[in-house]
C-alpha cells in the first residue's frame, strides 16, 4: 500500500486545487474524529485523503470505468452522476493506490449517501466529508461540528436530515439510501440505542 505521502502528492496533481483543499480538510477532520472515537488513525486518514479521488475524473471516463470495473448503478447514480465518484472512488483505492482495507473502501464508497449500519469508520467518513473547515456554509454546520464531537450518531441522523431537505428544495433525485440512513438512525435513535 502507498504511504498517505505518496497518496498526497499524486492526488495534488490529479485533483482540482479547490478539491484537493477539500480532501486535506477531510483527511484532517477524520483524524481529529478518530482520536475522539478511538478509530485508528491512519485508516481514517487514509480513508479520508481517498474519499474523492474519482471525483475530477470527467463523466465519460467515469462511465467507462464504471464498465471496467463492473459496477452497478443504481438509477439515482445514474441520474445524478455526481454520486458515482464515491463508488468508483473505492474501486481505484484498492486498483492504484493498493488500498485492501474492507472497512476503507466501504468508507470511500458510502461517503456520499451514508448507509443504514454503518462501521465507525464510514461515520467518521460522511460526518467528516461534510463538516471540514472549507466547506461552505450550510444551515447548522456549526452546531453539526459541536455535535460530531459528542454523538456521532446523532450527527448523522442531522447530516442526513440536511442532505434530505436540501435535495427535497432543489428538486433534486434523491438517492434511496439517503433516505435509508435517515430513517434508520432516526428509529436506532428513538429506541435509545447506542
Amino acid at each position: 500500500m502507498k504511504s498517505l505521502n505518496d497518496i498526497e502528492k499524486i492526488l495534488e496533481k490529479i485533483l482540482t486545487e479547490t478539491r484537493f483543499q477539500h480532501t486535506l480538510g477531510v483527511m484532517y477532520t477524520a483524524g481529529a474524529l478518530a482520536m475522539k472515537y478511538d478509530v485508528e488513525l491512519n485508516k481514517a486518514m487514509l480513508a479520508g485523503l481517498l474519499h474523492d479521488c474519482a471525483k475530477c475524473i470527467p463523466l465519460n471516463e467515469q462511465m467507462a470505468l464504471c464498465k471496467k470495473y463492473n459496477i452497478s448503478l443504481t438509477k439515482s447514480e445514474e441520474s445524478n452522476p455526481s454520486l458515482i465518484h464515491s463508488k468508483l472512488g473505492a474501486y481505484l483505492a484498492k486498483d492504484i493506490y493498493e488500498v485492501t482495507d474492507d472497512d476503507i473502501l466501504n468508507a470511500i464508497s458510502w461517503h456520499t449517501t451514508g448507509r443504514p449500519s454503518m462501521s465507525l469508520l464510514e461515520k467518521i467518513i460522511y460526518i467528516a466529508d461534510y463538516i471540514e473547515p472549507r466547506r461552505k456554509y450550510i444551515a447548522n454546520l456549526p452546531s453539526i461540528r459541536k455535535l460530531a464531537f459528542e454523538n456521532i450518531d446523532q450527527t448523522i441522523l442531522m447530516i442526513s436530515e440536511s442532505v434530505l431537505q436540501y435535495l427535497t428544495s432543489m428538486n433534486a433525485v434523491i438517492d434511496d439510501t439517503t433516505r435509508k440512513t435517515y430513517e434508520f438512525y432516526k428509529q436506532k435513535l428513538e429506541k435509545g440505542e447506542e
